[in-house]
């Protein structure tokens, strides 16, 4: 039944406001801001959005407060909130409400003045009483714990991880946009202050404002909206466990059955997609996603990764504005994610352009590796 949502919308605006520092604007204000600048990308207005998708770490009803803050009275709304993996999961939520007619123009949206405005992180989490007499700090004491499993089992290296980071730089300075430049070395990473062990403050993600906004609309209405459309081949979305005390395998996330899931409905297989945008908040996100994910078998990213596969110029484009870890990271990262794979799709990403992309993965995180959710995207001649 899902299969038949393959191709049914598009996504025809993408926008962000706020990258970096956005000093004396609210997290509702980046949202709008980002709203606005994505619906001028699709030539539509806010009297058309009749949908609202929208997450927030702040607001206990984020789709009700950015309705009234546009002035919009949409006729469905969905504020699904699964940390860093909401923004994914909702492009399927939004593919499934377009296609039973519940709205025509669904807007999923994000913003956070996480930097200007407190300079935390979101831990997002209910405590579990077994993890508390430990006083871990979260959320990085539950990926040093998957990191350093990792490390155990396959031999994995922190010089391997630390080639994460140096990747997602060198993304970083092909894009203007990009909050981090400048030149970063697996010795610079390493170097760096400790954090939780084994990984240091260069493994972990940036601390950025910014908010970011997609349009969606049926495969139909897409064909006179302002940009070539993007379609939706597929989703899927898996839970595993909330506390990382109670994850299954802390080397095995969820991506295993969400990526499937996507690519079935999708009707691609691995050697179809052209580039892979995954949530990086630390370093090891993306060895474990791109092994779960399929795209190298369980064990074996570090190496592939420490190789240089995944850096400008090599065989796998992996996170191509610079990712969480270089470009921007307002405590939640996932809406970026659908952004540049649009930006790839559409051939508008400058220096960083992936040379004939017809097909983009996008997979969010959420939680302490809790929640996983993947989807792809093509072109017109994707379908």
């Amino acid at each position: 039944m899902t299969s038949s949502l393959r191709g049914r919308t598009a996504v025809v605006g993408v926008g962000h406001f706020g990258i970096g520092e956005s000093p004396g604007h609210n997290p509702i204000e980046i949202m709008a801001g980002a709203t606005r600048y994505a619906l001028a990308d699709a030539g539509l207005s806010l009297k058309d959005v009749d949908g609202v998708f929208a997450g927030s770490a702040v607001h206990f009803m984020p789709s009700v407060s950015l309705s009234e803050h546009l002035g919009i009275r949409p006729r469905h709304v969905d504020s699904t909130m699964l940390g860093g993996a909401s923004f994914v999961t909702h492009t399927l939520q939004a593919a499934m409400a377009l296609n039973a007619g519940l709205c025509d123009v669904a807007l999923i949206a994000y913003g956070s003045n996480q930097r200007t405005g407190s300079g935390r992180l979101v831990a997002g989490t209910e405590p579990d009483p077994l993890e508390v007499p430990y006083n871990p700090r979260q959320p990085i004491t539950a990926y040093a714990l998957a990191a350093s499993r990792h490390m155990h089992l396959f031999g994995t290296t922190r010089e391997q991880m630390a080639a994460v980071a140096v990747a997602a730089r060198a993304w970083a300075n092909l894009n203007p946009e990009a909050f981090a430049h400048g030149p970063l070395t697996v010795d610079d990473v390493l170097r760096s202050r400790m954090i939780s062990d084994p990984l240091s403050v260069l493994d972990c993600c940036l601390v950025t404002d910014g908010g970011g906004a997609v349009i969606m609309v049926r495969a139909d209405r897409a064909r006179d909206c302002a940009k070539l459309p993007v379609y939706m081949l597929g989703g899927g979305t898996e839970i595993t466990h909330m506390s990382i005390a109670n994850m299954p395998d802390i080397t095995v996330t969820g991506a295993l059955e969400s990526g499937r899931r996507a690519r079935e409905m999708a009707r691609v297989e691995l050697r179809d997609i052209d580039l892979i945008e995954v949530y990086d908040a630390f370093t090891i996100n993306t060895i474990l996603f791109l092994e779960d994910l399929g795209f190298c078998p369980k064990g074996e990213c570090g190496r592939f990764v420490g190789d240089g596969n995944i850096a400008p110029g090599g065989g796998l484009p992996v996170n191509t504005n610079g990712g969480g870890l270089s470009c921007v990271h307002p405590g939640m990262y996932g809406i970026f994610l659908v952004i540049e794979a649009v930006r790839q799709l559409r051939q508008e990403a400058g220096d960083r352009q992936v040379s004939d992309a017809q097909v983009a993965m996008v997979h969010g995180n959420g939680g302490r590796l809790s929640v996983q959710s993947t989807s792809i995207f093509g072109t017109a001649a994707a379908l």
